[in-house]
């Protein structure tokens, strides 16, 4: 008997083992998924946010994954069910917890305010959408849509990925004391949405005081790496009686990027040569508040080497389409350049005939001479003034000159009549008078280009 039990526990330790593996490969690939996911508001800093950041306690899991408080989009015909909004129906119940003290509110004024998203995974969008709660909700008893005014204050339709770091501004209606701002972001390839609530303080809330006190101005805000387009900045951390989330890099009033509030450096880009500049920084808490700026930090781009190098020559120069009597069509291929070809030059033996765009790789050699032979080469051009080498010379003679009458209007032709266009000879296909707007060119069905 032993001996044949022994195989059997064997297996099933095996088929175990392999059963605990596969548990552990799924529960990966799921936390894989939520940890790629997917966005939230920063500032002002969301309840989920300032789990993160410490200034809420006690919130469970969110904590580590403010991103992931997604749920069916549809808001509020779909969406989270009552008493689920904040938690993105339920995924995070800690956040449903509600009352007029729970949470640590940020402190706003009604009018313009700025809602800065941190995006993790940028999914393809259709919308932003923000909601507050009414004057009169009920601070204390679950979140519900009967708690928010359901038209949104702030809807902001959007075609595409947005950026990382991602801001809408609206004007925030007028409100006194604690509300909630329910902040949905609808993505436009799942059926999802991901919704955060904003616990805020207009003046007179009570329950959690609001943070009003802005970070320390960031200091020793230094230039170095210098170059034609760019420059790398560098300072000092600022310090805040709840957290720093971010710097905000201004180049002269225009404010250039923000940073996460761990963040102490930053490489601009995308200056131009021999310019002077001067960028400052100011620190933001999660509350949105804002420090008074750095010390300046001003520097002069270097100017620009010099391009001294010509683009390649053109190749493969051929005559393409029909010989006229009086005109020759060319085509070739493309050169390269270490920056870009910004034209090309059509030479008619050493005369220069034309230029065309960097883009453009066909010309039509007009004015010529019947059953003459010309000579054609061409060369490529950037935009400071290199000139390359000559293309392969194309050797080509115009048509015989046509004995036939010029084209004109309100003229009985026949078939097999020849006349000329522009330069061009053209034979009736079949009987008719002629009339302004049928000109050879313009009514094939008539005319046989020879």
């Amino acid at each position: 008997m032993t001996a044949l039990r022994l195989p059997n526990q064997r297996l099933m330790k095996w088929v175990m083992a392999g059963g605990i593996l596969l548990f552990m490969l799924a529960l990966m690939l799921i936390i894989a998924d939520r940890a790629s996911a997917h966005g939230y508001v920063q500032s002002p800093g969301s309840r989920a946010y300032l789990c993160r950041t410490g200034a809420n306690t006690n919130c469970g899991s969110i904590q580590y994954e403010p991103q992931s408080l997604e749920a069916k989009k549809g808001f509020p015909a779909a969406g989270p069910e009552d008493g689920k909004i904040a938690s993105a129906n339920g995924a995070f119940p800690d956040l449903d917890a509600q009352t007029a003290t729970r949470w640590t509110k940020v402190s706003m004024s009604p009018g313009t305010n700025t809602f800065t998203w941190n995006i993790t995974a940028r999914h393809s969008t259709t919308s932003w959408k923000y909601y507050i709660t009414k004057q009169n909700w009920n601070p204390n008893a679950p979140l519900t849509r009967d708690s928010f005014d359901l038209t949104p204050f702030c809807s902001v339709n959007y075609t595409g990925q947005p950026p990382a770091t991602y801001s809408d501004t609206c004007t925030v209606p007028s409100r006194t004391g604690y509300q909630v701002i329910l902040a949905v972001w609808e993505i436009a390839d799942t059926a999802n949405a991901f919704y955060n609530v904003i616990d805020v303080d207009f003046g007179g809330g009570g329950g959690t005081p609001a943070d009003t006190t802005a970070p320390t101005a960031p200091s020793n805000l230094t230039a170095s790496n210098v170059t034609s387009t760019g420059a790398t900045l560098s300072w000092g951390a600022s310090t805040d009686n709840v957290g720093v989330t971010g710097y905000k890099v201004y180049n002269g009033s225009t404010l250039v990027t923000t940073t996460s509030g761990s963040t102490l450096s930053y490489n601009v880009s995308g200056l131009t040569s021999g310019t002077a500049y001067t960028f400052t920084v100011k620190a933001v808490d999660a509350a949105g508040n804002t420090s008074a700026a750095s010390n300046a930090a001003t520097f002069t781009t270097t100017a620009a080497p010099a391009d001294t190098t010509a683009p390649t020559a053109p190749s493969n120069l051929q005559v393409s389409g029909t010989l006229t009597s009086s005109s020759i069509a060319l085509s070739w291929n493309a050169s390269t350049d270490n920056v870009g070809v910004t034209g090309y030059r059509i030479y008619k033996g050493t005369a220069l005939a034309g230029t065309v765009s960097g883009t453009t790789l066909t010309y039509t050699a007009t004015g010529l001479t019947a059953n003459t032979s010309y000579t054609f080469t061409v060369r490529a051009i950037d935009a400071a003034g290199n000139e390359s080498a000559n293309s392969n010379a194309v050797t080509a003679t115009t048509a015989q000159a046509s004995a036939a009458a010029p084209w004109a209007p309100n003229v009985s032709y026949t078939t097999g009549t020849l006349v000329t266009y522009n330069g061009a000879t053209y034979e009736c296909r079949q009987p008719h008078t002629s009339i302004v707007g049928w000109e050879p060119p313009n009514v094939p069905a008539l005319w046989l280009l020879k």
